[in-house]
């Protein structure tokens, strides 16, 4: 008995060895990651190097990944161009950045009065949202992949109220996407900015107000110190972050790292969304306790009315100009009506069901 175990441990050991050794007379990869974020950025960069390094560990060093952050490639919002040229192999953005050069892209970070996360993950995974995306990508020599979820996103950060929609007449606001659409219908002047410019732009009025994330990035941020009026949203339901990679890059790479690269991608994404989710309820605690002049408000109904009137006609004027944009569209209404219901029943009811 123990001399065969003895033999088997042995057997095993020298096995090991052996995988070992092969592992590293394989080729080593080394790719090039350019992300839209500054070095160390929080969170969103956090969900990065946690997506390389898992790459690292799975691949027993095969897979070497070099994260360049907006700071060295002086890019952030060049992401989609590098990679698809071929001058970084990955990159880590959000899709409705690159609606200027794509314009079906603005559909797959999030969409307002649309999914939650969970509900949007479900459409991604199992009701048909990566195919399409994988389409939208695709002639440009991309493959797109869900990259980090920030959840509900926090309207944003005023210096005045908003009592009305005549105060969103000219309020120059920095919230990208299909929101900012939104609002430029009912008159105000949306601009995107990167995330490093942002104080600085409130702080000397060049905007009015911005939207950035949550609790989870907006109080290290210093916004409270400035616009004291901080409202609950509408625009970002669940803000799905992405990794890119250049098509003939990922398909170079040999199958099991291909497969390694993506189970790394849909991990850093999961954790990203749970390590939000987090800081959002620590620093909600904290900006209420130490910081109680920050006023929370949300939209009045009139407003909030005149902001999905004006959401569901540019939908309707999307779908009916860009056949693509139609079946996307669509996906995410059906989905939403299916999900929903459940979403209702579950969460919504636990919630109600078991409140004070």
């Amino acid at each position: 008995m123990l001399k065969s175990l003895f033999r088997h441990t042995v057997l095993a050991v020298a096995f090991a060895a052996a995988s070992s050794s092969a592992y590293a007379a394989e080729e080593v990869y080394k790719l090039k990651l350019a992300e839209t974020w500054g070095p160390n950025f929080p969170i969103f960069g956090d969900s990065v190097k946690n997506m390389v390094k898992m790459a690292e560990e799975m691949s027993n060093g095969r897979l070497q990944i070099r994260v360049d952050s907006s700071n060295k490639h002086k890019a952030p919002f060049g992401v989609f161009d590098m990679v698809k040229t071929g001058q970084y192999d990955l990159g880590h953005s959000a899709s409705y950045y690159y609606k200027g050069k794509v314009p079906n892209t603005l559909y797959f970070t999030t969409m307002p009065f649309g999914m939650t996360a969970m509900e949007q993950h479900a459409w991604f995974q199992y009701g048909g949202g990566q195919e399409l995306m994988d389409e939208v990508y695709a002639p440009h020599n991309l493959m797109a992949f869900p990259g980090g979820n920030t959840g509900v996103q926090m309207g944003g950060w005023f210096k005045k109220e908003i009592n009305s929609v005549d105060d969103l007449q000219n309020l120059k606001m920095r919230i990208p996407g299909f929101a900012g659409e939104v609002l430029a219908k009912l008159g105000a002047t949306p601009v995107n900015i990167p995330a490093g410019e942002l104080y600085t732009s409130l702080e000397r009025n060049t905007i009015d107000a911005l939207e950035w994330v949550g609790p989870s990035l907006d109080l290290r941020m210093g916004f409270h110190k400035i616009a004291p009026y901080y409202y609950m949203g509408w625009h970002e339901p669940a803000t799905e972050l992405m990794f890119i990679a250049n098509t003939k890059k990922m398909e170079a790479l040999p199958a099991d790292l291909q497969a390694i690269l993506k189970v790394a991608m849909r991990k850093a994404a999961y954790d990203m969304y749970v390590h939000s989710y987090a800081e959002s309820a620590k620093n909600w605690e904290i900006m209420k306790s130490e910081f109680p002049d920050v006023q929370v408000k949300t939209f009045p109904a009139e407003v909030i009315t005149a902001i999905k009137k004006a959401n569901d006609e540019i939908l309707l004027e999307k779908a009916a100009e860009d056949e693509q944009a139609a079946k996307i569209i669509k996906s995410q209404q059906d989905y939403l009506k299916l999900v929903r219901v459940w979403t209702d029943i579950s969460e919504y009811g636990y919630l109600e069901s078991v409140a004070e």
